[in-house]
């Protein structure tokens, strides 16, 4: 990858519920039509980079956009398909660590597995606990449970719908995925020129990274709240207020439903 190319402006958008409507099955998730054409459009600019990162598997999500300029991270940014089809992995010492932390979780992850409703969904290096089929009367049972694998040694545990995400390596959360773009693309994130947005506990971490470097943030669907970000509705918003942000003409009737800064 070249070095010390002057980057104008870095777009970062997470995938489920920001680029894509969350959906009951979250095999058939896909890019919204209209966060489809503002990817294509914001990577057309030559001056812009563009990425999606998200804790899904790498395999997973390249097949989900279908955008050869992206830079498209997986698993929160410990792998990287950059333009061009070269993919960037982790070192051996961090599969090792990672291989560590899952054989020491698998008694409680037994545990959920048995628990009525709830899905597991592997992505290596972290598992999503999936619990929105669970019935209202057994989760008093469950929420427990949740708490317990909070704090379980060595592992990180955020929450989004209806969701708990364990990342077995604590620190390759969303933020130090974004920071490892910015070190392969050279790019000085100083400067306020990076945008980010978002839905959930994962995501919040990076978008105060990129608030503390006086960048933009959006967060999408209102589940989390991030002091200094701007509210989106879902994909449709999103992809209306990027364009408005930057001055690209607009796909669709401008709607101003749902936006405010959160304070």
């Amino acid at each position: 990858m070249k070095r010390g190319i002057s980057i104008r402006r870095l777009w970062v958008f997470d995938f489920d519920g920001t680029l894509s409507p969350l959906v009951p099955d979250r095999t058939v998730a896909r890019l919204h039509p209209a966060s489809l054409a503002l990817l294509k459009d914001l990577a057309a600019d030559r001056r812009d980079r563009v990425a999606v990162l998200s804790s899904r598997t790498l395999e997973d999500i390249v097949h989900r956009v279908p955008v050869p300029q992206a830079y498209l991270g997986g698993g929160c940014g410990l792998e990287w398909r950059i333009p061009g089809g070269d993919r960037i992995f982790p070192g051996k010492k961090a599969e090792r660590k990672m291989e560590e932390r899952r054989s020491g979780f698998l008694p409680l992850l037994e545990r959920f597995a048995a628990f009525p409703g709830v899905e597991l969904e592997d992505k290596h290096y972290s598992v999503a606990i999936h619990f929105r089929r669970v019935l209202s009367e057994a989760r008093p049972v469950l929420f427990p449970l949740l708490a317990e694998l909070k704090r379980h040694p060595g592992i990180r545990c955020y929450e989004g719908p209806s969701v708990a995400e364990v990342l077995f390596i604590p620190s390759a959360n969303k933020s130090f995925g974004l920071r490892r773009l910015c070190r392969l693309l050279d790019f000085d994130s100083s400067k306020g020129r990076i945008l980010y947005a978002g839905d959930d506990e994962n995501d919040a971490v990076a978008m105060r990274w990129v608030l503390a470097r006086k960048g933009t943030v959006f967060t999408v669907g209102g589940r989390v709240r991030v002091e200094g970000a701007r509210y989106m509705d879902g994909p449709v918003d999103l992809a209306q207020a990027v364009r408005e942000l930057c001055r690209m003409p607009a796909v669709k009737p401008r709607s101003t439903r749902g936006r405010r800064t959160v304070s």
